[in-house]
């Protein structure tokens, strides 16, 4: 590389980048304007009739059937929405098979005679629509010839408004598949493992007196790092350029030396780039909420509240997008490869994935007995779960880029493995082995008793070297890289988790000592997969010998 080329460089960063930061109005990241770019509830209840608005707001909120007679009121109602927003086009959203998102542009044009034209959305616009499926990745479902793709409204994920330079255009969230019905997306699998995991969810719970057709809410919050750099020195990187990633030339002059890059004070001009990525996202009603140094120069995070996993997962994608474009408005390149830069950490993504039922968190420890056995019950389930199926878990975050992150003391390693901390192991054994439970309260760990204690929420320490652990009331799922669409391994979770919680339905059925069977079962399951959890340090080389012992698998 021609050492000019980076005193140019540096000379042009120079040019561009104001010795002091300059003065300027802040983006409006007020509540005034979050959520203006989404046709929410809000809008529903403004723009269609109260009837049809309700018919909308059930299906979105209660998960009830569609009324397809509503689709062209609906229609009418979105097209002078997002013309009032400036819109002249709308597009089917989807998530292909290629890990990012695709869009065809339509305008809100029809021909009303010669030299003439009206604006038109019609219901069946909206509903569904037709693009050439041949040159997505179909996983093999379908011969190159079976051309024909259909896309279809998902209404529990809101239309919103992109904005772009020149205008905008309405998005309406779709699933996609093949003229035979095939689903060539992400979506279609995630919203059929939801589908399953609430079934499952209900009729385990009705076992136990809950009614059977309460609201099941899976929920996720998606961590997203990722580095930003000057893009005039990624324009001198062809390895950048063409991969994401550095591949030669020599090491940096500072690496993580006492790590003082993580949590320290943000640089103005990061904190610009900030402050108009959550203005963006705040618009699209995307709960931007947490931002900050991470470990490795120049990475950085930011982290979403908690969403129904539908919506996260599109919002996600709309995260690295958004990421992408504000770091090109502000003359900087975001790079969101798992590995960018050697002798730095990579880049992850943390899926802290959780239920609820009826409104109530069913991994939040209870406070009785009744409460506490369902915690107990779906805990079991999903260490049963995790342990048989650990290796669909480690395929679904699987890739070139990730594979090298994961294990280096940065990420956890490739072994998949379930932190619960002592405090909640020391409960297990008193189940598994019949003994007293020498916590806080010394009692005999008997499921449905009314001696059973009140869990602590959160008396252990994290553990950053777990790929899966329990946080208190949710699970973490570290293992993901940062440009990973979440979709692929929520699908997986929620998939193994239901298929677990049938068959403890399934067990339980017509049981007349409820309670035994179910002290029981979960005994069982205890003793039968407890060499899936594991509270120690996962970057030890003496993890990897004894989670072989133990039969675990290490795919690198």
């Amino acid at each position: 590389m021609n050492p000019n080329n980076r005193i140019h460089a540096i000379d042009a960063i120079a040019a561009n980048v104001p010795a002091a930061p300059v003065a300027s109005l802040p983006p409006d990241t007020s509540l005034e304007t979050y959520g203006e770019d989404v046709f929410g509830e809000k809008e529903i209840r403004a723009y269609l009739p109260k009837a049809t608005a309700a018919k909308l707001l059930a299906t979105i909120n209660d998960g009830k059937p569609l009324d397809p007679s509503i689709a062209d009121d609906v229609a009418h109602a979105m097209k002078d929405w997002a013309l009032s927003k400036g819109a002249t086009h709308f597009t089917h959203w989807f998530q292909p098979l290629t890990g990012g998102t695709a869009e065809k542009h339509d305008a809100f044009l029809e021909p009303a005679g010669p030299a003439q034209a009206v604006q038109r959305f019609s219901g069946r616009n909206l509903i569904g629509g037709e693009t050439d499926a041949s040159s997505f990745p179909s996983g093999g479902l379908r011969s190159t010839f079976e051309a024909r793709g259909y896309t279809s409204w998902d209404p529990t994920s809101p239309a919103f408004i992109k904005r772009h330079a020149n205008g905008a255009t309405l998005c309406i969230p779709t699933v996609f598949c093949s003229y035979t019905g095939e689903a060539l997306d992400s979506k279609t699998p995630l919203l059929r493992s939801v589908q399953a995991l609430t079934k499952a969810t209900r009729r385990l719970l009705a076992h136990f007196g809950l009614p059977g057709d309460a609201h099941v809410s899976v929920t996720l919050g998606a961590e997203q790092e990722y580095f930003l750099i000057d893009r005039n020195f990624y324009l001198l990187r062809p390895d950048l350029l063409q991969t994401g990633r550095t591949v030669f030339g020599a090491a940096s002059a500072k690496h993580q030396q006492l790590d003082d890059h993580y949590f320290g004070s943000i640089r103005p001009r990061i904190l610009k780039f900030m402050n108009e990525v959550e203005d963006r996202l705040w618009r699209l009603g995307i709960p931007a909420k947490t931002r900050h140094n991470e470990v490795a120069p120049a990475q950085f995070e930011l982290a979403p509240t908690f969403e129904d996993l539908n919506l996260a997962v599109d919002h996600n994608m709309l995260v690295m997008e958004t990421l992408r474009q504000t770091a090109e408005r502000n003359g900087l390149v975001c790079l969101l490869h798992e590995k960018p830069f050697e002798g730095v950490n990579g880049s992850g993504k943390h899926c802290n994935w959780s239920i609820s039922y009826g409104g109530r968190n069913l991994l939040n420890p209870g406070s009785n007995p009744k409460e506490n056995a369902i915690f107990l019950t779906v805990l079991s389930a999903i260490i049963r779960a995790v342990d048989l199926h650990a290796d669909l878990l480690r395929a679904s975050t699987a890739g070139a880029g990730n594979d090298h992150r994961l294990g280096a003391s940065e990420a956890p390693p490739a072994i998949i493995s379930i932190f619960l901390g002592d405090e909640l192991t020391a409960v297990l054994h008193a189940i598994e082995t019949g003994t007293v439970y020498g916590g806080t309260l010394r009692v005999n760990m008997e499921i449905g008793v009314n001696v059973l204690p009140t869990f602590p929420k959160d008396t252990t320490d994290r553990n950053r070297t777990s790929p899966f652990a329990f946080t208190g009331n949710k699970f973490e799922f570290r293992s993901l890289g940062s440009q990973l669409n979440i979709a692929c391994p929520n699908i997986m979770l929620n998939t193994i988790i239901a298929e677990e919680l049938k068959q403890f339905a399934d067990e339980l059925e017509g049981k007349e000592d409820f309670n035994g069977a179910l002290n029981e079962l979960i005994r069982r399951v205890i003793k039968e997969h407890k060499r899936i959890i594991f509270n120690g340090d996962g970057y030890a080389d003496a993890w990897k010998l004894e989670a072989e012992k133990r039969g675990l698998t290490n795919l690198r």
